[in-house]
């Protein structure tokens, strides 16, 4: 006997009892039979099949977070920002910029290995390392064939996320710490279209141990190979006053000494290149140079800036 005819003798059993029915039917969907149902037919589902998990969210891979940056505030600090008119600071920043882009691009002379690997630092601290390194970043993410992305790897004295305007963040040693290299979840996609921002993270007491260990290496190929218009640039600690930039210059392809003219002694300077000889390629952007045109000061070979900068 089919369900239907079960349901038609129960109602007349109710019937005989008397029990009072409607004349109609409840407003009940009408199940055909499964002869009548062409199995041909695609199955649609209009409904969730288990009503237990209906009201759970979706679950998608963790992406990276969305990031604002006020870039008024930025431009009124002297840092760069895409959207400004163009200046004397821009410009240097251009001519800085495209002999490391040829390098990291592989268009140079000679072919640089992790030559998209660019950490830029400073013999002793106040050099300008941090201004700099926020200035490259943004100068090539003005650029229309690659993308940028800023690491904060002075762990000791994180400073990238402050000058930005932006409050402490998990991020590179919160991911090695894990034992990982996916950052997905600590990277910041910024407003800045082609710039994202890895943060130096939660401080840690092993942190060199963790810049040194097979965990960074594995990043850092993986930062290197991923994206190949990518160009990190990495704002290390100062050569002279930690291990952590010097362990970190031993995978670098490039590397950028930042000097303060008119304050870092020479022997300062020649110490600081001689525990990274082991990077392949080696540059010094002179820093509070005094220059005759504008009598003022700014970088080496016409990179400038005004005052009231980290210096």
């Amino acid at each position: 006997m089919s369900l239907i005819e079960q349901a038609a003798k129960r109602l007349e059993q109710l019937r005989q009892a008397g029990v009072e029915l409607p004349d109609e039917p409840a407003n009940i969907p009408v199940v055909p039979p499964a002869s009548a149902i062409n199995q041909s037919a695609p199955l649609v589902a209009t409904e969730p099949l288990n009503p237990t998990n209906a009201s759970k969210p979706t679950t998608y891979p963790p992406a990276s977070a969305q990031t604002i940056l006020n870039l008024e505030a930025i431009s009124a600090s002297g840092l760069l920002t895409p959207d400004a008119a163009r200046s004397q600071l821009a410009d240097e920043f251009r001519v800085i910029k495209r002999p490391l882009i040829a390098n990291a691009m592989r268009r140079g002379t000679a072919p640089v290995a992790n030559g998209n690997l660019i950490m830029v630092t400073s013999a002793l601290p106040g050099e300008g390392k941090s201004f700099s390194a926020i200035n490259l970043a943004i100068s090539i993410a003005m650029e229309l064939d690659n993308t940028v992305m800023l690491v904060d790897a002075d762990v000791a004295r994180p400073s990238v996320l402050n000058m930005l305007g932006l409050p402490p963040a998990k991020g590179l040693l919160d991911v090695l710490e894990q034992n990982s290299v996916d950052i997905s979840s600590v990277l910041l996609r910024t407003n800045i279209e082609k710039l994202s921002i890895l943060p130096s993270g939660t401080p840690h007491p092993r942190a060199t141990e963790l810049l040194a260990s097979d965990t960074m290496i594995r990043l850092l190929d993986d930062m290197a190979s991923r994206y190949s218009d990518r160009i990190i640039v990495f704002d290390s600690p100062p050569l002279l006053l930690t291990t952590e930039a010097r362990v970190l210059a031993t995978h670098m392809g490039q590397v950028i000494m930042v000097v303060n003219a008119e304050n870092t002694a020479q022997a300062a300077v020649k110490q600081a290149i001689s525990t990274i000889e082991s990077c392949p390629l080696k540059m010094m952007l002179l820093n509070q140079v005094r220059t005759s045109k504008t009598d003022g000061y700014g970088y080496g070979y016409g990179y400038g800036y005004g005052y009231g900068h980290e210096k």
